[in-house]
């Protein structure tokens, strides 16, 4: 069960406008499958999608960053509406900074999910830090929120919905669904 009582991370979580998210081992689960051809295929978390959408409409913008390069990730966020993804991204505190600048945002509006130490730089400027549960241990102590799940397996729905509870959007969600 998730705690969406604890103040510290709600009050880290209130002026966030927007989520960037690292891509594999957060948005997948590590595993990169290419066939015989060179065709690349990841696996994306249905659950996590769905969260990421209902995010943006609630007026949270999703950017995505990731240091490898693949067409599925393209497909992906395409298909999500995710309109800005960095690939091939070496440094993405670089690209945050550039990201905020153009954008008008502070730190403390910005969450990060990374879960390797090269998320390390990003995790200690922004307002909210998250890790996937399976990240590695050193990325654990960087972060202000651990997520139950591991990447690809729910851990940005998790985060998603931590961030909607702390911004009282959650009746705006829950009344979708009521019949």
């Amino acid at each position: 069960m998730l705690n969406y009582q604890n103040e510290e991370i709600q009050e880290k979580l209130r002026p966030i406008r927007l989520l960037l998210l690292d891509v594999d081992g957060v948005l997948t689960d590590g595993a990169i499958t290419i066939d015989d051809r060179g065709v690349e295929a990841k696996n994306f978390n249905v659950k996590d999608g769905h969260w990421l959408r209902l995010v943006m409409e609630l007026g949270i913008e999703v950017i995505l960053a990731t240091g490898r390069v693949s067409k599925a990730l393209e497909y992906r966020a395409r298909e999500l509406g995710i309109a800005e993804v960095h690939q091939g991204a070496r440094n993405k505190v670089q690209i945050y900074e550039e990201i905020i600048e153009r954008k008008g945002l502070l730190p403390k509006e910005v969450a990060f999910i990374g879960d390797d130490v090269v998320d390390i730089p990003l995790l200690k400027r922004v307002g909210f830090a998250a890790t996937v549960a399976d990240a590695s241990e050193v990325v654990k102590g960087y972060v202000h929120y651990v997520a139950k799940s591991a990447g690809g397996k729910g851990a940005v729905r998790e985060i998603c919905e931590l961030m909607i509870r702390a911004q009282d959007k959650w009746p705006a969600i829950v009344a979708r669904y009521e019949l």
